[in-house]
């Protein structure tokens, strides 16, 4: 058995990733509210991000229980694997068949990146800033084993 321990991640750290987050989101609101898509066409967009948000945190979560030893079933990890790559497919091909300019283009695929890998860090440190606990977890789940 291994006993897994996590350290609370400091004040800056969670601050950077919350600011991150807002940043990423917020750039990609204001970047749509700004343009002079349509209502139909703005909501899709708005849509692929809540979908990608969730869908990478959800990815986060079942990635980490599985490696705290806390069963997630291959089913819900599949599907979580297949939100994510499913979310980036549809902003790709979003972004792909627009009338934007490529700086548009690289704008709005940045804010949505930013935004994904903010929200999986942000929910990561609000996991770590829980109350602190110790976990017994077999060597076969970890990949971890005693070399003597």
């Amino acid at each position: 058995m291994t006993i897994l321990t996590h350290h609370k991640p400091t004040s800056a750290f969670i601050g950077a990733s919350w600011a991150a987050l807002l940043i990423g989101i917020l750039a990609y609101l204001v970047g749509l509210w700004n343009s002079e898509l349509q209502v139909n066409e703005k909501g899709y967009y708005f849509a692929i991000l809540m979908f990608g948000l969730f869908s990478a945190v959800s990815l986060q979560k079942s990635v980490r229980d599985r490696a705290e030893g806390i069963p997630v079933t291959d089913l819900y990890f599949g599907i979580c694997w297949f939100a994510i790559v499913c979310s980036l497919t549809l902003l790709a091909v979003g972004l792909f068949n627009a009338n934007f300019q490529r700086s548009e283009k690289g704008f709005y695929a940045m804010g949505y990146v930013l935004s994904l890998s903010a929200a999986v860090t942000v929910q990561k440190n609000v996991r770590d800033s829980g109350p602190k606990e110790k976990r017994n977890v077999p060597d076969d789940v970890t990949g971890l084993h005693d070399s003597v």
